[in-house]
């Protein structure tokens, strides 16, 4: 179906949630699949029953993205298996919800390791193959986070700030080349991003993932350089962030979020940050 149809498009973080969505639209429109993520047993569920679905061609690559030697590990395996990537959908991203201090810094770490450094490698290799060919497309997971600073989820949102920074910029570097580059923005997605955790979302504000999917894919076709695909609600979000003072907006989102609670929510399955001499 238009673009997709015949392409090998690449998903990582593809064994559940949005990025399983994006595997199931992606082979809906015709694209044959590669799916990364860490978890081998379900990423081999989900290329089942999509070739049943579908009858599309899926391969499958456990790695955890986010070690020192993930993504050139992913590089090998692609070229040892002959396969050209024309559409990369970096997806996997991770976060903490909670007081910044009360979650050991390597949690943070770990999400800066995943959502910039994985994603900056990844699309460096395979978008260096794009433009030397002249032809493929990067669509970069981001977040209506982004745009603002998030207190209660204050690495989470950097990190997506970076991502909605570097794809920009990166989508004007390869103006005219070939190569197209997005930054999605979902907003909040009922993906289970809260299941380990205490906190909360709001279901006034949260999408179905598989319209997240299906609608970022259709600003991708459209040539957007930003998609924002979530509900309207969400989608304003970004608008203020913009006009109104920094500050301002930070303290509003700062309520927000501990209205939801996540002020007192901690990972369930992590330990504590240690006691520091100042607390």
């Amino acid at each position: 179906m238009g673009v997709y149809s015949g392409i090998t498009a690449l998903v990582t973080g593809a064994s559940k949630g949005l990025g399983e969505a994006y595997a199931r639209e992606l082979a809906r429109r015709g694209a044959r699949l590669v799916l990364v993520a860490r978890s081998g047993e379900a990423l081999r569920r989900i290329a089942g029953e999509i070739r049943e679905e579908y009858g599309a061609e899926v391969e499958t690559e456990a790695l955890d993205l986010a070690a020192g030697d993930g993504v050139y590990r992913l590089i090998a395996e692609l070229d040892r298996r002959g396969r050209t990537v024309d559409l990369l959908v970096n997806n996997a991203g991770a976060g903490t919800v909670g007081p910044f201090l009360d979650s050991a810094a390597e949690r943070h770490v770990a999400s800066v390791e995943l959502n910039i450094v994985a994603l900056t490698r990844l699309t460096h290799a395979l978008g260096g193959r794009m433009a030397a060919r002249g032809s493929g497309g990067i669509v970069n997971v981001a977040s209506t986070a982004a745009f603002q600073p998030m207190p209660y989820q204050a690495a989470y949102a950097a990190t997506k700030a970076f991502v909605l920074s570097f794809t920009e910029a990166l989508a004007e570097e390869l103006r005219g080349s070939g190569v197209r580059v997005m930054a999605a923005h979902p907003g909040a997605v009922a993906t289970g991003f809260f299941e380990n955790t205490t906190a909360t979302m709001n279901p006034a504000f949260t999408d179905r993932p598989e319209r997240v999917a299906a609608r970022t894919l259709d600003a991708y076709a459209k040539g957007a350089v930003n998609a924002y695909p979530g509900r309207a609600s969400m989608r304003a979000t970004t608008w203020a962030a913009r006009f109104l003072p920094r500050g301002a907006v930070t303290r509003a989102t700062g309520r927000l979020n501990r209205t939801l609670g996540h002020h007192r929510a901690r990972d369930l399955d992590a330990p504590a940050a240690p006691a520091q001499p100042w607390r």
